[in-house]
């Protein structure tokens, strides 16, 4: 009996001393009234023990943990090359690199880019995102991404002998295909009209081709396009033709541009034609722009009003297009009145926003680097 009132007053300390928060020494003689009013008062203001002051910061040592674990991995995994990370892929990309330098390349469209340009293509760069123009963009944090826009429209003219004030220079273009249809997306309305060399002729698809039964290029199912032949006993351009068929067809646009075709353009008597039916003319030299950066071709900007180009060809850059723009004026009416070119809003429209969303930063600084290559004397001995 004894140990059983040991007991219970040992379990009814506890209690009391839990509930009641204070040390009780003997239980047994507590006043039992007292007792019950002081749980009573105990149960109506009993609120939950406020959290450990401590709680908050042990939380963010958790996190801080956390997330410093997870960051040491995502650092790993970004830090990682490519042969530890994905050696399949690597090696496929070794022997890709081992084909190039051990075979004899043949095709005029490929050629052996620059150290200097494939580090610009492997930049941070790559990670903005820059819609827009330099000055104009829908994403703050631009300032140098603007730097190096402007600097390679800059290299552009510079290569070229253009003058600022009468030549624009649009290096968003994802590629030479998409460049030529911004140019027609830019300066046409959906069906207007499109001449082109045939691409069996030596022209190339953008140039409108098609089959009797096929709209093949985009050029031909958004527009309407006619394409100009050679002489097939001569193999060169039949100008008169050319000409002839412009009177009746009314072009908006005729392409001055080849893809396989081997004698030099008479960008003159192209100049012509278009005047004769108030078209504009535009050069695709996507093949031979590094021939005509070095003075060894003629070179259509002393003719044309457009002139496209990628930058991967003759000219050893990224993978990439470029449209020239002229500026200033157009021509003179019999009054004296100018008419100026408005290509420079049309054709950067075209290009952002109606068929491109952000440029390729790394790419722009690739044609940035590129433009400088062709000027060394190396490449106009070549």
């Amino acid at each position: 009996m004894q140990r059983a009132r040991s007991t219970l007053s040992q379990k009814l300390r506890f209690c009391l001393s839990r509930d009641l928060n204070t040390k009780v020494a003997n239980p047994v003689n507590f006043d039992t009234r007292k007792l019950s009013g002081a749980l009573t008062r105990v149960a109506a203001k009993k609120q939950p023990s406020p959290p450990s002051p401590f709680l908050p910061a042990i939380r963010r040592y958790s996190d801080s943990k956390q997330s410093t674990l997870k960051n040491m991995a995502d650092q790993k995994m970004l830090q990682t090359p490519l042969a530890q990370g994905d050696p399949e892929l690597a090696e496929l990309i070794k022997k890709e690199k081992e084909r190039q330098r051990e075979g004899l390349e043949m095709i005029a469209s490929e050629n052996f880019t620059s150290v200097a340009v494939l580090e610009s293509l492997s930049s941070c760069l790559t990670n903005k995102y820059s819609e827009g123009y330099p000055g104009k963009r829908y994403y703050g944090g631009n300032e140098y991404i603007d730097r190096i826009e402007l600097l390679a429209q800059k290299r552009g003219r510079e290569l070229f002998n253009l003058e600022d004030e009468k030549w624009g220079v649009n290096v968003q273009p994802y590629s030479g295909s998409p460049a030529n249809l911004a140019v027609y997306t830019g300066v046409c309305r959906p069906h207007d009209r499109i001449m082109g060399l045939d691409l069996p002729d030596g022209g190339h698809l953008t140039h409108g081709f098609f089959t009797p039964t096929k709209k093949i290029s985009a050029t031909s199912i958004f527009f309407e396009s006619m394409p100009y032949k050679v002489n097939p006993e001569t193999g060169i351009i039949d100008y008169d033709k050319l000409a002839e068929a412009a009177k009746n067809f009314r072009p908006q646009i005729i392409i001055a541009g080849i893809s396989c075709y081997s004698r030099l353009l008479d960008y003159a008597r192209f100049r012509q034609i278009c005047d004769d039916v108030g078209a504009y003319l535009m050069a695709d030299m996507a093949h031979v722009a590094g021939i005509v950066a070095a003075g060894l071709i003629p070179s259509p900007f002393e003719w044309a009003d457009i002139v496209t180009t990628t930058t991967h060809k003759t000219l050893r850059g990224p993978r990439a297009g470029v449209i020239f723009f002229r500026k200033g004026v157009r021509s003179t009416k019999a009054n004296g009145d100018k008419v100026l070119y408005d290509l420079e809003e049309r054709i950067n429209q075209a290009v952002f926003p109606s068929l491109q969303g952000g440029p390729h930063n790394n790419a722009v600084a690739g044609i940035a680097t590129a433009f400088i290559l062709p000027r060394l004397p190396i490449s106009a001995d070549i």
